[in-house]
């Protein structure tokens, strides 16, 4: 193994049951598997005032209290992981932005995508030009949905664009997002129903096939958030609630209340964007924040009353789960103190106040140490008031600059913080390619320089933005990181970036009365105050909780889970196989499964097999790294495990990493 061990310690994990343990061996004909996506749920978020019939469920049935997001912790990594129920090394998949330059076609906009550019790929038409580009093989491994189609069981999925979608990538089912809906003959059953379907379906298919009645209008549109003075950034302490409410409320009703009661899918997954997309603009903890919670509560105050009218509370099983959770998007305290905003601008430093800081453009950094060839597929990037920080003496640490003819960012007069970093369409030699991501980063070296790949870490190691680095075993032991395959993120089709890097974070800092802050990549070039994507134990540790025929009652199950195991899980209830999943049926969590007490858990905290050394650490005040904050140090990390035996198979989940510096 490339890492050390340095501590092992076997904990004996109680679980407490209270109820009536009995179930039949047989699935019943009627068995149904509901999975509700609470997209970036913070397991401290669920409560009894914003979420009480979560809060209730959580109760009822089966709180698994140390549930895992797969890191990358993205949402199309772990839209993936509950797929398949595996992780990137088997999946091949890396979303969710990626850089797969041989790809062709257009996204659900009929507009031409450029391939060449990494590419965000939350959108049902860019996932079907990369399965092609694939011929036809998105994931390298069974679906929890094909297994199901294939079985002869009807599925759907709904909700968030590209999320949704990769469920079915292969279009055996029912589909309703964002952006369309699929097959034909569901999207003019619910146009004869006189249901209106959402605005850019005709483009999922020929001229003519699909027209939109005059009235239809656009269900899924989101509202415009609020922004400050400068126009760019989204105001955190505006309270007029979530803008994506009605799109969402119109989805979540078209299944309940159409596609459950009609077509009777024996598997669903409902994926609400919310809280997710609304912590990005406003950040966690903030009065919109609080009412996506709601609104995804009173969602499923509405599903469960459904399946009781319909009287199938008793038949079908419900999983709520999110994909990650959530951080805000902010450096040091100390280097950048949070401060109030008055009348949409920054006001005076308030500990109380909110974060003007946290965005990293790496390619900007490279290219100011020297980088030559270094892209990250965006233009002129423009995130005033948080891509550097406003610094404790008030001055920014980037300077607003103008494009005063237009040459450099496209526009005449625009303003920018930073130039543009566009892939060109000939790479030259030892390039780097940057997929940006949020709280993580992928670097891709197309030519797979070794030389280029060891110099970029070393340069990585001297910024104290970045925290955690996963290298392809490609390029042997380079101190101070640790390989992708440790964290099953290595591919053997090579799918997989040369680099992850992650970015550091503060699990203790507090903002908007909310724990966790992170650095961030200047993910879709837009200034978000929260992220996620991060190697930090706030954007990991995600909810998971289940009730129903199957699951136990009144439990809280404290072995180790990952969503990962979601879909075997799933398969178990339904009698499918998944024979190549990383998870784990949850075995403990069902009637007449084994008791907690058959599991042994290990936890283990990793380092690589040497630190780097005679690093000097340039501090995010300075883009051109002259304040250092040593002259010379080490770079290392903890990489926290916990490892899972039953009956001679082994599962592992993954904490947190956190980088050491000394």
């Amino acid at each position: 193994m490339p890492s050390t061990l340095l501590t092992a310690a076997v904990l004996s994990i109680c679980t407490t049951v209270i109820g009536t343990i009995g179930a039949s061996a047989q699935v019943p004909l009627e068995r149904k598997v509901i999975i509700y996506v609470w997209d970036g749920l913070r397991p401290d978020s669920v409560n009894q005032v914003e979420t009480p019939n979560l809060s209730a469920l959580r109760e009822e049935g089966v709180n698994f209290t140390d549930n895992h997001s797969t890191y990358p912790t993205f949402t199309m990594m772990n839209a993936a992981s509950f797929a398949s129920g595996s992780f990137g090394g088997m999946t091949g998949y890396y979303g969710n932005t990626l850089w797969q330059p041989t790809a062709r076609g257009s996204d659900s906009d009929n507009q031409s995508v450029d391939y060449q550019q990494p590419i965000f790929s939350e959108d049902y038409a860019i996932l079907t030009d990369l399965a092609k580009d694939l011929k036809g093989d998105l994931f390298m491994v069974e679906s929890l949905f094909s297994a199901a189609q294939k079985a002869g069981l009807s599925t759907v999925t709904v909700g968030k664009s590209g999320a949704a979608f990769i469920q079915d990538y292969r279009r055996g089912g029912m589909m309703l997002d964002e952006k369309a809906v699929l097959p034909i003959s569901l999207a003019k059953e619910l146009q004869g129903a006189n249901i209106p379907l959402p605005a850019l379906t005709p483009n999922a298919y020929g001229p003519n096939e699909i027209k939109l009645g005059p009235n239809n209008g656009n269900p899924t549109a989101f509202g415009a958030p609020k922004h400050m003075k400068d126009g760019v950034t989204v105001d955190p302490s505006d309270s007029s609630g979530s803008p994506h409410k009605s799109a969402l409320d119109y989805m979540f009703d078209v299944y309940t209340n159409y596609i459950l009661p009609k077509k009777a899918p024996r598997l669903s997954v409902i994926w609400m964007r919310d809280p997710d997309t609304t912590e990005h603009l406003y950040g966690p903890g903030t009065a919109n924040a609080l009412d996506a919670l709601r609104g995804n509560d009173q969602r499923l105050g509405r599903l469960r009353a459904k399946l009781k009218e319909l009287g199938w509370d008793n038949s079908t099983d419900l999983i709520i789960v999110s994909d990650h959770a959530h951080s805000t998007v902010a450096g040091s305290s100390t280097l950048f103190p949070l401060r109030s905003i008055k009348n949409g601008e920054i006001g005076e430093i308030d500990p109380n106040g909110y974060s003007v800081s946290g965005m990293v453009r790496l390619a900007d950094l490279m290219e100011r140490a020297g980088f030559t060839n270094v892209y990250d597929g965006f233009g002129c990037s423009y995130l005033p008031l948080s891509m550097g920080g406003i610094k404790a003496d008030g001055t920014p640490v980037y300077p607003v600059q103008v494009d005063k003819d237009g040459k450099l960012c496209g526009k005449e007069g625009q303003n920018y913080l930073s130039g543009p970093f566009k892939v060109p369409g000939n790479l030259p030699p030892k390039s780097i390619v940057i997929a940006v991501n949020g709280g993580s980063d992928y670097l891709y070296v197309p030519d797979h320089d070794a030389e280029t790949v060891r110099r970029t870490v070393a340069f990585l190691q001297t910024r104290a933005e970045v925290g955690v680095i996963f290298v392809d075993s490609r390029y042997g032991d380079i101190p101070g990181t640790m390989p992708l395959s440790l964290i099953r993120q290595e591919n053997a089709a090579g799918r997989n970036p040369d680099i992850i890097v992650g970015f550091d974070w503060d699990d203790e800092a507090v903002v908007s009365g909310v724990k966790g802050t992170e650095y961030s990549g200047i993910l879709l070039n837009r200034p978000y105050r929260g992220m996620h994507g991060d190697f930090t134990p706030m954007d990991v540790h995600s909810v998971l909780i289940a009730m129903g025929p199957d699951f136990r009652e009144n439990m809280r199950d404290l072995l180790p889970t990952g969503n990962v195991d979601v879909a075997p899980t799933v398969a178990s209830i339904l009698g499918l196989k998944l024979p190549q999943a990383d998870g784990r049926p949850l075995l403990e969590a069902l009637r007449n499964g084994p008791p907690a007490s058959a599991y042994q858990v290990t936890i283990a905290v990793m380092q690589p097999k040497a630190e780097a050394t005679g690093i000097s650490v340039k501090l995010p005040t300075d883009p051109n790294g002259k304040d250092v904050d040593s002259s010379k140090g080490t770079f290392s990390f903890n990489l926290h495990t916990k490892i899972l035996t039953y009956q001679g198979h082994t599962y592992t989940y993954f904490d947190k990493a956190k980088v050491v510096r000394r």
